[in-house]
């Protein structure tokens, strides 16, 4: 356990906390090292992880607030997919082209797929985070909304160190406790963290990115990604398409939706990459996507529909694609962001879960709608419309 002296030390960095809230900050982590250190986790370990452990009221106020969900699509996109962006994954895909074939060769994980995580998660490296990984994970385990997951990540970070690869110092990272160029979780690194250039350690922290790119693509090896497989393509439906056939739930055969009269976006044959599955992250009038398999392996990374989209858009664009063929309308669903955020509070009121309100209606809210339709006997067809509004009042 952590002595008197290191305990002490460890906690005149929560000074601003009011009394109360440092003596249970205090009495929580003592009592984690305990259950640390039954678990395996030695007293140089501890110590090392909790000298000068703080607690950071800033981690919590960031908890809950995600770029993922709080961007409208087309903003989102514009960032994720800049010309900067480009032009550092086109540079990245150049200096490291023999690094980057050679983990494409044993992963099967194509490398512009590789180098859009690398950007979207670290800027290629230039921003990796700063926080000191153990004070993120202690404060949000300890005030968190989530204690169990990050008493678990905690523990993950301290066999981390506990195995010798990397020092309690160089464990920085965001604000989420994510850690290294492709912003990895204690329990990711664990389960999927490479030693791609083979000196006896998983190190994702160095300025060397080799071990981090590898270990992005053993993760989504390990979820089952398809070599050769897009994660999307953008498509046009035909007037008066059924909306109620659309959603991720909902996959079926290219010859089943082109019967359906579902083309390319630029009005092409639809072609046949396996079973797909329709979204309308922006509703009908904005770019709809056939999501594949692979789409949801990309969710392994980051569950937020967007950050896929991102991810995807950008490694086409390194891949040599081109833009998204349609616009994106300035009422998405034909409501308003007041409209929208008003639809979630409803539903969520109803018991029916829709999700943060914050006028983003994706996956989850649809399938909010669905509930409330099926249990109010109506035609079940997951449309967020003001006519639904209407009738939550």
């Amino acid at each position: 356990m952590l002595n008197r002296r290191q305990m002490i030390a460890a906690l005149a960095a929560t000074a601003a906390l009011p009394a109360h809230a440092q003596a249970g900050f205090e009495s929580w982590l003592r009592g984690f090292a305990q259950r640390a250190a039954r678990r395996g986790i030695s007293q140089g370990t501890l110590n090392a992880a909790f000298s000068g452990i703080s607690f950071l009221p800033q981690v919590v106020a960031n908890d809950s607030r995600q770029a993922e969900v709080a961007k409208p699509l087309q903003d989102y996109l514009a960032s994720a997919a800049s010309g900067s962006r480009l032009a550092g994954g086109r540079r990245a895909l150049k200096r490291y082209r023999s690094l980057l074939d050679r983990i494409e060769g044993r992963y099967g994980v194509e490398k512009e797929v590789i180098v859009a995580i690398w950007g979207m998660e670290s800027a290629f490296g230039g921003f990796r985070g700063s926080a000191p990984v153990f004070s993120t994970l202690a404060t949000l385990a300890y005030e968190g909304r989530r204690r169990a997951l990050f008493e678990a990540e905690l523990l993950a970070a301290l066999k981390i160190l506990e195995a010798g690869h990397t020092s309690a110092a160089r464990m920085k990272g965001s604000y989420a406790g994510a850690m290294g160029h492709t912003q990895f979780m204690p329990s990711t690194f664990l389960a999927h963290a490479q030693d791609f250039d083979g000196d006896g350690r998983r190190n994702i922290w160095s300025d060397d990115p080799t071990d981090a790119l590898a270990s992005a693509a053993a993760l989504l090896k390990a979820e089952g990604w398809r070599k050769g497989q897009p994660w999307a393509i953008e498509v046009r439906l035909p007037g008066g398409f059924d909306l109620a056939l659309t959603g991720r739930v909902y996959p079926r055969a290219a010859r089943d939706w082109r019967r359906l009269g579902v083309r390319s976006a630029r009005g092409k044959r639809l072609p046949d990459h396996g079973p797909g599955a329709l979204i309308l992250p922006a509703g009908p009038r904005g770019p709809i996507f056939m999501i594949y398999a692979n789409f949801h392996v990309l969710k392994a990374y980051n569950y937020a529909d967007s950050y896929v989209i991102g991810v995807g858009h950008l490694s086409d664009k390194l891949a040599g694609g081109g833009e998204i063929v349609s616009g994106f309308p300035r009422a998405p669903w034909g409501m308003s962001t007041a409209e929208r955020r008003a639809l979630q509070e409803r539903l969520n009121a109803r018991g029916f879960g829709a999700g943060n309100p914050d006028g983003v209606i994706g996956e989850k809210g649809r399938a909010a709608i669905r509930a409330y339709e099926q249990a109010n006997g109506l035609r079940v067809t997951g449309v967020p419309s003001k006519a639904l509004l209407s009738a939550l009042r």
